[in-house]
């Protein structure tokens, strides 16, 4: 059954993990809505690409321009089935808005299917509404992860952790693990 997903953007999201889940939602037949605070359909988020090259912490580079299909103002999250957090620095100052951390507690609240990669966890623990759930994000997350009482899981970053009905990862690498659960969670059943 396809479903209506929503997708929270926001200016410099991490490239693949805005650009990946979109295209690979939609290329399974379900409905995406990608959306950002003070922007409509037709808009554009910059992206940026994060790579691990043996620094202390990834580098960053400028990504695609992300066009977004949907107005922020219209959306009212009771009629979407689930939710898609990327991550990269967006996440950081999306918590802040308030009508974001809304939208995003609706769906945790709900029960509904989460999926958040990388620093989308720092949204997730702005809601407030973790406690008590084994979530994974980038490493530099897991302090945010631990203080909004989740149990933050350090797995391999090509790796994702499923809790119920949310699923999260650290970073990009996970896309074939994380997005595999999150279509199981969907219950979207791909034929061979």
């Amino acid at each position: 059954m396809a479903r209506k997903i929503l997708m929270l953007c926001g200016d410099y999201a991490e490239d693949y993990e805005t650009m990946v889940p979109f295209q690979t939602l939609l290329a399974v037949g379900h409905t995406v809505h990608a959306v950002a605070p003070d922007k409509k359909a037709g808009d554009w988020v910059h992206t940026a690409i994060h790579d691990f090259e043996g620094a202390q912490t990834y580098s960053e580079k400028p990504g695609h321009r992300f066009t977004l299909n949907a107005n922020f103002d219209d959306v009212r999250p009771e009629t979407y089935d689930a939710l898609v957090i990327p991550g990269g620095r967006a996440p950081e100052y999306l918590r802040m808005h308030s009508r974001v951390v809304e939208i995003a507690r609706h769906f945790l609240a709900a029960d509904k299917p989460v999926a958040a990669v990388c620093h989308g966890a720092q949204l997730l623990a702005a809601t407030g509404l973790i406690k008590g759930r084994k979530v994974s994000a980038y490493p530099a997350c897991q302090v945010e992860v631990e203080l909004a009482g989740a149990e933050y899981m350090g797995i391999p970053v090509d790796q994702a952790v499923t809790d119920r009905n949310l699923v999260t990862a650290p970073a990009w690498p996970a896309h074939p693990a994380w997005l595999s659960q999150f279509l199981v969670v969907l219950g979207t059943r791909i034929e061979h």
